[in-house]
């Protein structure tokens, strides 16, 4: 006889995946600026709706320079996220370096009141993976 084991899916938990691409033509590397655009998705993967209320990134370049940015909303929305929804929105970040990293949460409050975290994964921005180059844009785990 075998036993099945469930995982039980957590009440409150949201998944975000990130898309970076290089933007060589919002770039000057003579004068080191380099653009970023990034495509994010953020699926409600709890059991409960949820309302994003507010972001924080953390930015690095290559040489270790960082900046944090906190915020309200994403793009201007609070989106409200039912069990299964997903908000997918675009943003952009420059560097002064060819390459770099991006991190964060997102800060959420369910219909119930509870508050919780969704981590944004750690990703690699790199303008020498090509603008929009297919694989572009590694998750560091």
């Amino acid at each position: 006889m075998s036993t099945i084991l469930f995982e039980a899916m957590p009440k409150y938990q949201c998944s975000c995946d990130v898309v970076p691409h290089y933007l060589p033509e919002q770039s000057a590397p003579e004068d080191e600026v380099y653009g970023f655009a990034y495509t994010v998705t953020i699926t409600n993967t709890g059991e409960v709706t949820a309302q994003l209320i507010s972001r924080h990134w953390v930015i690095s370049d290559a040489r270790g320079h960082s900046e944090e940015v906190k915020g309200l909303g994403v793009v201007g929305h609070q989106p409200l996220l039912r069990p299964g929804e997903s908000f997918q929105y675009s943003s952009g970040s420059r560097l002064r370096t060819p390459s770099g990293t991006m991190h964060g949460s997102y800060f959420f409050v369910a219909e119930d009141g509870e508050r919780f975290e969704a981590v944004i994964p750690m990703f690699v921005l790199d303008a020498g993976e090509g603008a929009g180059a297919a694989g572009a844009g590694r998750i560091l785990h």
